[in-house]
């Protein structure tokens, strides 16, 4: 699809979005977001005492012990990675591929950034052996590597590390000097939680694990933007302002002015705080998207592509090289060429894989589940407490038509 209007350079370069759940906001976050419409101020730097409490709770859950001090939080992930990369300085490490917004932020800054491959089992965590060989190479040619960025729950290969690997990927990035931080944004997207094990890197490596998560992964609307940070506890009588990376980071964000809108924080500590309602519908929201995957998974198998199964999120990663054929006689070769296609063909958004790091020769397509849900508030509902949505007419059909746009590419 040939790109015309100007407006059009922005998505081109740096996008795309997250995957968004296509589903209506829960009326007790509105209601709240409602209610402190009137503040006229934002959050203090690095939130408020409620959110970072919030924030706090929400770790302690997860077994990772953590205080309001050791919290900081920020209008969206995107300008809280950026504070935490410029707060530790030194070259970058990323998985190959890693989330689209990730390798902008390394560039912004002047970064280098060194994606590392991941094994064949899974995305969002490097190859431990290739991690050590990507360090010692930058070393040798004069870098200085200090930062590895990994996602357990990765988007966009929507897969679930194996603890063992994350084991051994933290104990050779911290052996190596560097400081992991962990997008833990998709944690809470599990599609099978009982049959899948998540293990956060900060529970190895508690010393040396940063752990980041936006909220818009499963907890508030993506348009009420905020996230939040969880740093190693430091003991206060050893904490030095120009050594702690907490209060590096809130200067930064201070200098942004990345504040997390007052009428947004009400609304997102209640989310943190994982009462019923947000907790249900979080849950609800994963196992639709995890059955509306499966069903495309299928579908990208039957066409005579590949995909790693997918475990979280709301999206599918999808390699349709062994399609190259039929693709080049459509006059796709790369990536790019890939997107257009698939993007004109389904009449929605399908990223190439060039945009999430990978090769621009590699024929590889991240797929939104939300694309399957229908085009109106009702039908979208419909597919929420629906047993079987992805037998809903309106499902079918779209999943249908995604099948047909693949099965024709076949040589």
């Amino acid at each position: 699809m040939r790109q015309t209007a100007p407006e059009g350079r922005g998505p081109v370069r740096y996008g795309p979005p997250a995957p968004e759940p296509g589903l209506p906001v829960l009326p007790g976050l509105a209601a709240l977001l409602a209610a402190a419409a009137d503040r006229t101020t934002p959050e203090p730097p690095g939130g408020g005492p409620v959110l970072r409490e919030a924030a706090a709770g929400y770790w302690w859950r997860r077994g990772l012990r953590t205080h309001a001090e050791d919290v900081v939080a920020a209008p969206g992930a995107q300008p809280l990675l950026l504070a935490l990369i410029a707060a530790h300085g030194g070259d970058l490490l990323l998985p190959r591929p890693c989330p689209a917004w990730w390798t902008p932020q390394a560039r912004l800054l002047g970064r280098p950034a060194y994606h590392v491959p991941t094994p064949a089992e899974c995305g969002g965590v490097p190859d431990p052996y290739a991690l050590l060989e990507t360090v010692r190479r930058i070393r040798a040619e004069g870098g200085r590597p200090r930062l590895l960025l990994l996602s357990v729950a990765d988007d966009p290969t929507a897969t679930v590390a194996p603890p063992e690997l994350v084991r051994e990927a933290c104990e050779a990035a911290v052996a190596e000097g560097l400081h992991i931080i962990s997008d833990e944004t998709w944690r809470d997207t599990l599609h099978r939680p009982q049959d899948t094990v998540l293990l956060s890197p900060a529970e190895m490596c508690p010393d040396d694990v940063t752990v980041l998560s936006d909220l818009a992964g499963a907890l508030a609307p993506a348009a009420w933007p905020c996230a939040v940070a969880r740093f190693p506890p430091t003991d206060p009588s050893r904490t030095d302002r120009y050594t702690d990376r907490r209060a590096r980071t809130l200067d930064i964000l201070t200098v942004l002015g990345a504040f997390v809108p007052g009428p947004v924080a009400p609304a997102a500590a209640h989310a943190l705080d994982e009462p019923e309602d947000v907790a249900v519908r979080a849950r609800m929201t994963a196992t639709l998207h995890g059955r509306v995957a499966a069903a495309a998974h299928h579908a990208v198998l039957a066409a005579g592509a590949l995909a790693r199964p997918p475990q979280a999120g709301r999206h599918l990663y999808a390699d349709l090289g062994p399609l190259r054929a039929g693709l080049a006689a459509r006059g796709v070769t790369d990536s790019l060429e890939l997107e257009n296609h698939l993007t004109a063909r389904l009449g929605t958004p399908v990223p190439g894989g060039h945009r999430f790091g990978d090769e621009i020769g590699a024929l590889r397509v991240r797929c939104d589940t939300a694309a399957f849900l229908g085009d109106t508030e009702e039908q979208r509902k419909e597919a929420l407490t629906s047993a079987r949505p992805e037998e809903l007419p309106h499902v079918a059909r779209a999943l249908s038509t995604f099948g047909a746009a693949l099965d024709e590419l076949a040589p």
